[in-house]
């Protein structure tokens, strides 16, 4: 029999990735706290011979939905007519006072067979740590429940975006992508000292570093992928990176097909902004075959290097041409080390743009341009 969903009171889209799951109907919702202190007006009573849910289980976790499955005492069971689950993000666990009253964390659903599906956007995000607890019900002719005891207090973690939802992202930001225009070097701004440390202690290879947790909340290279951040933005009327950074005053200039050529494999990593109107999209570069390519290989969208919306390498008459989107700003991850001497060093005659600072931005939920139909 096909896992039910657990669904919710209010109507709200369908996930681009559920299957029609069938058998579950939510009848009611109530608000409960998980020490058996109903709310007043609830018609919710005690019944202690209903059997309490233990040894809880969570499994088949995606980033909108979870598996969850647990074991009861055979007495009363057949008089159970409805499960009630109390599913609470972690951080709330402790301090529901912030809650408005109105606001549903019980999920009701019919007494089907288990592990049920809980699935569903509207109450779901990825990367996000969640508290469940579970009561079995009966409900009684005048439509009131009697309840057993919450069971224990399980913590699970839902998981990053899948390549289904980064290829909705992905999607996305093809449409706002805009025309291509011509680029030559990849850059990457620091400060002086980064550069003599680089020098001093790494034997003049910059290393690669794990992401921050800038971007989309389920992106999966957040805090997992290694990889250099590097620029490929041009100026429209010049041709040439902007003078102005927020990185540092002191520019490193690497020729395009030292990192980029057809034996690297390019993804597409995320698309988002920071409350403001232009938007950033993430692309990783990674050499055929490096650890950085197996990773994303299993992760994100694998993307033309020829023929693409955002970073393009193509031969013509002998020579290699780039061209980059031009209503984007893209931030470009190399994933293996890259040798100062490839490039050049030098310093920025512009202005050092603190506020354009993308480190552990945090993106804008409520942007309908970059955020796709499942949790944020």
């Amino acid at each position: 029999m096909e896992a039910p969903r657990l669904a919710h009171a209010m109507s709200s889209p369908t996930s681009p990735c559920e299957e029609v799951i069938k058998n579950l109907s939510l009848e009611a919702i109530q608000l409960c706290d998980r020490d058996g202190n109903k709310s007043q007006d609830s018609g919710i009573a005690e019944m202690e011979e209903l059997p309490v849910p233990h040894n809880i289980k969570i499994s088949n976790i995606t980033c909108d939905s979870f598996k969850i499955s647990w074991d009861m005492d055979s007495k009363s069971k057949d008089r159970i007519t409805h499960y009630f689950i109390d599913l609470n993000k972690k951080e709330n666990k402790n301090s529901n006072k912030f809650k408005h009253k109105d606001v549903p964390t019980k999920l009701v659903a019919k007494a089907v067979p288990l592990p049920m599906t809980v699935r569903g956007h509207w109450f779901l995000s990825p990367r996000t740590e969640y508290t469940v607890a579970v009561q079995t019900a009966s409900k009684q002719v005048d439509g009131d429940y009697v309840v057993s005891e919450w069971s224990e207090i399980i913590e699970f973690c839902t998981a990053d975006y899948s390549k289904v939802h980064l290829t909705q992202l992905l999607e996305k930001a093809e449409v706002i992508a805009g025309r291509m225009l011509k680029l030559s070097v990849f850059y990457r701004n620091q400060h002086k000292e980064y550069f003599d440390y680089i020098r001093e202690h790494h034997g003049n290879a910059m290393q690669p570093s794990v992401k921050d947790n800038s971007g989309s909340h389920g992106s999966p290279i957040s805090g997992k992928l290694e990889g250099i951040f590097f620029s490929c933005n041009t100026e429209f009327n010049t041709g040439k990176p902007p003078q102005d950074s927020p990185y540092g005053r002191y520019r490193y200039e690497i020729a395009a097909e030292k990192l980029f050529n057809p034996n690297t494999n390019l993804y597409f990593g995320d698309f988002y902004c920071m409350y403001t109107a232009y938007h950033y999209v993430i692309l990783v570069i990674a050499p055929v075959g490096s650890p950085g390519d197996e990773f994303c290989k299993q992760r994100l969208p694998q993307l033309n290097i020829k023929d693409n919306k955002f970073l393009t390498c193509n031969e013509e008459d002998g020579v290699m041409v780039y061209h980059h989107a031009q209503d984007v700003i893209l931030e470009v991850i190399y994933t293996d080390p890259v040798d100062l001497s490839l490039g050049t060093v030098a310093e920025i005659t512009g202005h050092q743009l603190m506020s354009l600072s993308t480190a552990n931005a945090k993106k804008d939920p409520s942007c309908k341009t970059c955020n796709i139909s499942v949790g944020r």
